[in-house]
């Protein structure tokens, strides 16, 4: 059985009354839950949906997020997280490209919703949060009225689609990930056994619960051992402090964007964060110096930087504590069933030391992409999926990640991986953020190009920070241009958009 809504059940049975959701001032305990799963399960089979139906959700972190998740994998159907921060075309593009029959929305995109609904002939249902309905949309708690009887069940097997997942757009556009139920369920165990969650974990999810960081990093592993979720709508550092505060939280993911904001919060000594065991990290290569700062503002907490990605449900490897500072700037070892090696462009796998592809493989790696055998080609080789990352295994089989292979800089011949300069970057004191890119060159082909982020009240100009560079770095990979912004782009995840910053 690998229906994600029976590990409900099992809790339900045994302990009813405990509460497994907080959102505000709303608890939600394990019987709740359970119920409220399958009311909705039924009210979206009374609209006709059907196994095998792609269920779309477009809103913030709310507890009815989960209870669609919960609710479409009791009916067999396919969940789609949409990310609420992309223009409406791009909504269009995926709902239209997943085949979606349902859309649920909160109201504050109906109307970009409703906008691009003439173009999406297969969407047959769309259901509102809040407020009253308007034509043509359902109410929420009307498909979660009380029920006698509840939907036909059905058979969840291994193989089964679980959800669509579409990439962040890295790329020109996004792809389809397809997750099975049986990909989730191992990456469940992978965490569980990794990280030690057990029931008495209170995890703070700030991060967008569309995205494989807030949904499957902290949360979804904590309920399959039944722990306790805090959900945020959304994240602000200050409010993250005051829930671990409140609620004593246990666990915490953080993406490096996110982490920063935390340690810039004034008066961050005066939070109690002494509940906190785990920061999970994870979503880019974390700067060293911002590690350093996060073990000295959580000197109770483990430190777990993380390498993952939205093919692998997140969460391949991890640092464990015991090695949190004698292998700092390492995003760990793999996680249970998870096999990783290093190749080079021929799939040849290279000694230890050596920079080239990360390679996974296991049962929590996807299958392929949706309606895309081309991509699935390319990335899925000799049973092997190939990450397009660039990274290194040290003696002891800990992982380096270095780079995308995009982002690499060629600079006369000369291989610049990134986030080595960044890193040195983010050794200055006045340095809050910084990216660095390659710009064409007439005689290097490239060069590197930084992007960054002054603390605020500091400054600094560039050949100041040139020169701070030039101490550190080989001549070749000293920023040739630097440029100061209000802010990097980013993803929801954390991750710093440099296709953008190449672009301008």
């Amino acid at each position: 059985m690998y229906d994600l809504a029976h590990v409900l059940d099992h809790h339900a049975a045994r302990r009813p009354d405990q509460v497994v959701l907080v959102h505000g001032a709303r608890r939600v305990t394990n019987r709740e839950l359970a119920d409220r799963v399958t009311a909705l399960a039924s009210g979206l089979h009374a609209a006709g949906i059907r196994p095998g139906d792609v269920v779309a959700l477009l809103m913030y972190n709310h507890i009815e997020f989960l209870e669609t998740v919960f609710a479409a994998s009791r009916l067999g159907a396919v969940f789609l997280p949409l990310n609420y921060r992309l223009a409406g075309q791009e909504w269009r593009f995926i709902l239209d490209h997943a085949k979606a029959a349902v859309l649920i929305t909160e109201g504050e995109f109906r109307e970009r919703a409703d906008e691009i609904a003439s173009e999406l002939p297969q969407l047959r249902l769309r259901v509102l949060l809040d407020g009253p309905a308007p034509a043509g949309w359902v109410a929420f708690p009307d498909l979660v009225r009380h029920r006698e009887h509840g939907p036909p069940r059905v058979e969840a097997t291994q193989n089964g689609l679980q959800r669509l997942m579409y990439t962040s757009g890295t790329t020109s556009r996004p792809k389809g990930v397809r997750l099975t139920h049986g990909n989730v369920a191992w990456k469940n165990l992978g965490l569980i056994v990794e990280l030690g969650l057990t029931a008495a974990d209170v995890v703070v999810v700030c991060g967008p619960l569309y995205h494989v960081g807030g949904l499957d990093l902290p949360a979804l592993p904590t309920l399959h051992v039944g722990g306790t979720l805090v959900l945020l709508r959304v994240f602000d550092p200050v409010t993250v402090l005051e829930a671990i505060a409140a609620e004593r939280a246990t666990v915490v993911w953080l993406a490096p964007a996110m982490m920063n904001a935390v340690l810039q919060v004034p008066g961050l000594d005066g939070y109690d964060t002494s509940s906190v065991r785990l920061i999970i990290g994870g979503g880019e290569k974390m700067p060293e110096p911002v590690v350093r700062r996060i073990l000295g503002a959580f000197p109770g907490a483990w430190f777990a930087d993380a390498y993952g990605l939205t093919e692998t449900v997140s969460g391949d490897t991890f640092l464990d504590r015991e090695h949190s500072l004698s292998k700092i700037g390492s995003v760990g070892r793999p996680v249970a069933h998870v096999e990783l090696r290093i190749v080079d462009e021929d799939g040849v796998t290279l000694p230890a030391g050596e920079l080239g592809e990360i390679a996974l493989r296991g049962p929590k790696v996807f299958g392929g992409y949706w309606r895309d055998e081309e991509a699935t080609a390319r990335a899925i080789r000799d049973g092997w999926f190939h990450t397009g990352d660039i990274g290194r295994l040290d003696d002891d089989g800990f992982l380096y990640v270095e780079d995308r292979i995009k982002d690499m800089v060629i600079s006369g011949g000369e291989n610049i991986a990134t986030p080595e300069v960044e890193r040195v970057l983010y050794e200055h004191h006045a340095v809050l953020e910084a990216a660095v890119v390659g710009t064409p060159h007439e005689r290097w082909g490239q060069v590197p190009r930084a992007v960054v982020v002054l603390r605020p009240g500091e400054s600094a100009g560039a050949e100041e920070l040139r020169d701070f560079c030039r101490a550190r770095l080989a001549r070749f990979k000293v920023p040739v241009v630097i440029d100061f912004v209000d802010a990097l782009p980013r993803t929801p995840s954390g991750k710093v958009l440099k296709r953008e910053l190449r672009d301008r």
